[in-house]
């Protein structure tokens, strides 16, 4: 039974190119008048379009427009400041979330600068919309999705046994092989954002196109099996995020 359910963040619950779209724009605005905006600005989109996950996509971009002499410190604070006050959440997403919540824990395991995450979900209004937060570079880079620790993590702090949990995910190297390292019931993938074309990995307990439907196959099976027995509600499962 499933007593549990976690989410990801960044393309599961809202389109992540909206937030980078501003994030972008702010670091080319704090680009030096020695560097040429528009052509930084390009450049940013088309290195970040290749792989957010290479890395070092500020110095690349400047590499490619010649200015690789450039401090990249104020361009670098820039990103991690970006704090638009309102981002759009997936259509039903906020109805998702509640109604699964309404049934079992839901929590909210996420990678990232915790500081640049934690923006993120004020800016979509989730701040009261699950029972635990976990950002996993609050426990180190390390500890980046597919480890184990953030989804145990949340599973201890929601007060289930992590192969009762259920992890709803855009990215099968991520959620899917980390809830299957975890040793999770399994992960729900939906196909959303830049990940959305590459391969299903073992663990997956379905794969759909939408944040939506990947609520309504849950509510289904949790609606199947009926409340959670007895105790199954530890007095650590509403921890409000920190």
């Amino acid at each position: 039974m499933i007593a549990a359910v976690l989410f990801d963040l960044d393309d599961t619950l809202y389109p992540q190119a909206s937030w980078l779209h501003g994030a972008w724009e702010a670091v080319a605005d704090a680009a030096p008048d020695t560097v040429d905006r528009a052509a930084f600005l390009a450049a940013l989109y088309l290195i970040a379009g290749q792989g957010s996950d290479q890395g070092r996509i500020i110095d690349r971009a400047l590499a490619r427009i010649d200015a690789c002499g450039t401090e990249t410190a104020p361009l670098i604070s820039a990103f991690r400041h970006h704090a638009p006050a309102r981002l759009e959440p997936y259509p039903e997403a906020v109805d998702v979330v509640a109604a699964v919540r309404e049934r079992v824990p839901v929590g909210l395991v996420s990678d990232g600068d915790v500081d640049v995450q934690a923006a993120k979900v004020r800016a979509l209004g989730f701040e009261q919309a699950f029972d635990v937060v976990v950002l996993s570079d609050a426990m180190g880079r390390e500890h980046r999705k597919p480890d184990s620790g953030p989804f145990l993590a949340a599973a201890e702090r929601l007060g289930v046994v992590a192969q009762s949990c259920v992890m709803v995910g855009d990215r099968p190297d991520k959620d899917v092989r980390g809830a299957r390292q975890a040793g999770l019931l399994g992960a729900v993938r939906v196909r959303t954002g830049e990940y959305a074309a590459e391969p299903d990995e073992d663990g997956c307990l379905v794969t759909l196109d939408t944040l939506g439907e990947a609520g309504r196959w849950l509510l289904a099976r949790l609606d199947a099996h009926g409340p959670p027995a007895p105790g199954a509600r530890a007095s650590s499962t509403w921890l409000r995020p920190r």
